[in-house]
């Protein structure tokens, strides 16, 4: 049980969703190809004893919906309204067998959208529609939620949800990497996410459903609140510190101010109290009935490693104060448990792979 500040037991809210720990994997997150060749199978297998060994229960399995079409993108031709809904049915089978290999080994899958038909957060791929103003947008959309919805309907709930679609936010222009963004309006949200709950519910009543939250997972989603989804947030509060350097938040990294924790970054004060600050509407959630849970969390690998481990251990101890559960971006790669690449750690051979101990210490204890 956490303890309070005078070392008392402090009693955790009960979350409307299972406190998840995990990491997301990326099989599928980025068109042309996806991962299916019977070495990448065995080593994900692995990955996910590991996993489970550790302790963990979740993988968050984020995919690129072109990733399992007809479409080809590796020809570069933009994708029509029409190729938005044709399957392959060979990349569908390789999304459910991994869903069966998770399972196997314990771990509960949250199925998400990373690209949706018709909206990204990240630039890349050029949408032929738009999913928060076009309804051919909304209903392909729906498609693939009632798609995958009747695929996977014999899976137990407790083995399998559905997180719809990855940080929805607005851009006025979707092919533009750094293009200011704004809050969905929550009617629309309210819309789409329904409708999505609606095709998922025909095959399965009881599949837990969980929509991100607004404004790229920043913000709770209270138009939601009264419908039988989940919502989650993100842990990368403040950018400062969680992407210090990355390429794809900063158009010049040599001019993102050195993140320290706690501290003062770029005139702003940040520690514990600001952190707490930023949850409590999530918390509140939380308290009101609504299950939260935070669908990514991490640190880029150019933060000083003492900076994140500081930082981070703040966030995970709010998050378990709370009840909320985790999925770190990602097991392996650049904000992972393994080979993420920091110039700063003393890794540990784990296999042939490169261990951080100390970050994965600091995950079994929350």
């Amino acid at each position: 049980m956490p303890k309070g500040l005078l070392g008392q037991p402090v009693t955790v809210p009960v979350n409307g969703l299972p406190r998840w720990r995990g990491f997301n994997i990326q099989e599928f997150y980025r068109p042309p190809q996806y991962h299916a060749t019977p070495e990448r199978r065995a080593a994900l297998d692995r990955d996910f004893q590991w996993m489970a060994d550790w302790g963990f229960n979740f993988i968050r399995f984020p995919m690129s919906y072109p990733c399992y079409l007809e479409y080809d993108a590796s020809k570069g031709i933009p994708i029509t309204t029409e190729e938005t809904v044709v399957f392959r049915e060979a990349a569908v089978d390789a999304v459910e067998e991994t869903v069966q290999l998770a399972n196997r080994h314990g771990l509960h899958v949250s199925l998400n959208l990373h690209r949706a038909p018709g909206f990204c957060i990240n630039a890349g791929f050029r949408e032929p529609f738009n999913l928060w103003k076009d309804n051919d947008a909304q209903e392909a959309f729906y498609t693939h939620w009632a798609m995958w919805a009747k695929r996977l309907k014999h899976y137990a709930p407790e083995l399998l949800s559905f997180d719809l679609v990855n940080e929805p936010c607005f851009k006025e222009d979707m092919n533009d990497q750094y293009a200011s963004t704004k809050p969905i309006p929550g009617d629309i949200y309210r819309k789409v996410a329904k409708g999505c709950l609606e095709v998922i519910h025909r095959q399965e009543a009881k599949r837990l459903v969980v929509a991100d939250g607004n404004h790229g997972g920043a913000l709770v989603i209270p138009e939601l609140a009264d419908l039988p989804i989940g919502q989650s947030c993100r842990g990368y509060y403040p950018h400062y510190v969680s992407h210090y350097r990355a390429g794809w938040v900063w158009k010049e990294p040599d001019d993102a101010p050195l993140p320290v924790w706690p501290g003062v970054i770029d005139g702003r004060k940040f520690d514990r109290q600001s952190l707490e600050t930023f949850y409590q509407p999530w918390i509140d959630l939380v308290k009101r009935g609504v299950g939260v849970h935070c669908g990514e969390c991490g640190c880029y690998n150019e933060t000083p490693h003492d900076v994140f481990l500081a930082w981070f251990g703040d966030q995970l101890d709010i998050f378990t104060s709370n009840g909320i559960g985790w999925g770190l971006w990602n097991f392996r790669g650049a904000f992972g448990l393994l080979d993420s690449g920091r110039k700063d750690v003393a890794y540990e051979d784990w296999n042939g792979h490169q261990l951080d101990r100390k970050l994965l210490t600091l995950l079994q204890s929350h």
